[in-house]
């Protein structure tokens, strides 16, 4: 029974070691969806390379050379402006051979243009009007005081 144990617990050393060494290679692009026309940050890791530059690229924004940075390889690209919509796959070459990828989405949503100069909200009241808005408020006010001032005579008067 304990021979069993040793070999399924060297089993699970051993199949867990090849999965973390992965782990450390990467590549990740923030923010992972872009306006076209907009900047992203890169941030990567090859692992135990970092102290070198390494290459990025996608057909988003092309190739980039992130640099090492506080212990991990950073860079910047901007995606055109004329770029299609869609999910661009971004690629990470480690000198050490290692490479990772991600993808980058871009967004090409036209901006809205700036609606004709219409009026509206008290511009668009003609002349006068405003007062007269004012006057009504007034008179509703003043309705609403003596109604109630009336009200409560009647309850005084009937106690």
């Amino acid at each position: 029974m304990l021979g069993a144990f040793a070999l399924i617990a060297s089993f699970v050393l051993v199949g867990a070691a090849p999965a973390r060494a992965g782990e450390n290679v990467f590549v990740e692009v923030t923010p992972n969806s872009v306006q076209a026309g907009d900047k992203v940050r890169i941030r990567a890791s090859c692992d135990n390379s970092n102290n070198r530059q390494a290459q990025v690229e996608s057909d988003a924004f092309g190739r980039v050379t992130v640099r090492p940075d506080n212990g991990f390889l950073t860079g910047s690209a901007t995606v055109p402006e004329n770029k299609e919509p869609g999910d661009y796959p971004v690629n990470l070459r480690c000198p050490n051979g290692n490479n990772a990828s991600t993808t980058l989405t871009v967004l090409n949503m036209a901006q809205p243009s700036k609606g004709p100069a219409t009026g509206g909200g008290g511009t668009a009241m003609g002349r006068g009007t405003g007062t007269l808005l004012l006057v009504g408020g007034l008179a509703a006010v003043g309705a609403a005081v003596a109604l109630g001032m009336a009200g409560s005579r009647r309850r005084g008067a009937g106690s």
